[in-house]
C-alpha cells in the first residue's frame, strides 16, 4: 500500500510510545512520592509530575476524540480523519 500504510504504522507506534512513556512517568513519580519522607517540596514535585503526566495522556486521548467528532460531523464517518488515504493516479 505504500505511503498510507507507512504513515499509519508511524502513528500507531507514536501512540504506543506515548502510552509507555506515561506508564514510566507515573511509576517514577509514584516512587518519588513514596520516597519523599514527608518533605513537602519533594511531595509537591511528585504530585506535579503525576498531574502533568495525566494531563498529557488526556491531551493525547482528547486529540483522537476530537478527530472522531470532527470526522463524524463533517464526513459522517468517525474514523475518516484517523484513516489515511492518499488519492492519486
Amino acid at each position: 500500500m505504500g505511503l498510507p500504510l507507512f504513515i499509519t504504522v508511524i502513528l500507531r507506534t507514536l501512540i504506543v510510545i506515548a502510552g509507555v512513556y506515561t506508564l514510566i512517568n507515573i511509576v517514577v513519580a509514584g516512587l518519588n512520592f513514596m520516597s519523599a519522607s514527608g518533605d513537602p517540596k519533594r511531595i509537591q514535585d511528585a504530585w506535579a509530575k503525576i498531574w502533568q503526566t495525566v494531563l498529557g495522556l488526556a491531551i493525547v486521548a482528547g486529540a483522537f476524540v476530537i478527530a472522531a467528532i470532527v470526522g463524524l460531523v463533517l464526513f459522517q464517518d468517525a474514523t475518516f480523519l484517523l484513516r489515511i488515504k492518499i488519492f492519486g493516479p
